[in-house]
């Protein structure tokens, strides 16, 4: 801290400062300054890792390597001087403190080594945990970088009073498959152990599928389909209404996934 002679240098005939506009050349002698106005913080670090890499980057030191006697010195001087004014602050310092010293101690101290121990260095963990901060640190500088809403830019909203339109889900091969297998369980039922030879024309299936649907409205799937008719007749008015799909005579929609399916004539008028 610097006195106040020394923070406010003068010249001759050179105003010591403006107020409104009026050049100040002697400080008023009633005038009050809060001894922590004076106050000059040079760096501000977000914890003892932070301080620690500060130390290490500034004097250009090896952080795989690091002098822990010259480390150790320079980071309780900043602390002592966290703890000449505000002791709050550099409370979280201390316990670090202690780690660089124990640290220290381990490395001027001989230690023996038995066959079934291995040596390890006691500065291994300190490294680990101040190249993880310093990659943290670098990713959260280029994350500062990218633009933020409320920062960089002003987010807008924009009430329209429309209701969109939801589009219909496209019916996919699934759903057909296990429409037609409700079918083939429906028809079982009513299936008839008779033997004979029956002759059923897709084209005419057509034909009546075009005239159920003739009215322009969308019928459903399953009602397409007679509860009495056979699994030779359901075969029949399945490939029919395939047929009609591909010819593009129907559209088959379904409202929701699992949802019915509708079946409804693409023809103003519904030929025969």
């Amino acid at each position: 801290m610097n006195t106040l002679d020394e923070a406010l240098p003068q010249t001759e005939n050179q105003p010591i400062a403006r107020i409104c506009g009026q050049p100040l050349l002697e400080i008023p002698r009633d005038l009050y300054i809060p001894p922590e106005a004076l106050e000059v913080f040079l760096e501000t670090f977000e914890g003892p890792l932070d301080l620690l890499l500060y130390l290490i980057r500034k004097h250009n030191l090896d952080i795989l390597d690091i002098p822990m006697a010259q480390l150790t010195q320079q980071y309780m001087t900043y602390v002592e001087m966290m703890r000449a004014d505000q002791f709050e602050l550099a409370a979280e310092y201390l316990l670090m403190t202690a780690l660089l010293i124990e640290i220290k101690s381990r490395t001027l101290l001989p230690r023996p080594v038995t066959e079934e121990e291995v040596e390890t260095d006691p500065r291994a963990e300190l490294v680990r945990r101040l190249l993880e901060y310093e990659q943290m640190k670098k990713a959260a500088l280029r994350l500062d970088v990218l633009p933020q809403a409320q920062r960089d830019f002003a987010l807008v909203e924009v009430w329209i009073d429309h209701i969109a339109a939801q589009p219909l889900p496209q019916v996919n091969i699934d759903d057909l498959r296990l429409a037609w297998l409700a079918l083939i369980e429906r028809a079982k039922v009513n299936r008839h152990h008779q033997i004979g030879h029956e002759a059923i024309s897709v084209r005419a299936c057509m034909s009546q599928i075009l005239r159920q649907l003739q009215s322009g409205k969308a019928v459903r799937f399953d009602e397409l389909f007679s509860p009495t008719v056979s699994v030779t007749e359901v075969v029949a008015y399945f490939l029919a209404l395939l047929e009609l799909a591909k010819e593009m005579l129907v559209t088959i929609d379904q409202p929701d996934n699992f949802a019915v399916i509708y079946v409804k004539s693409a023809q103003p008028t519904a030929a025969v």
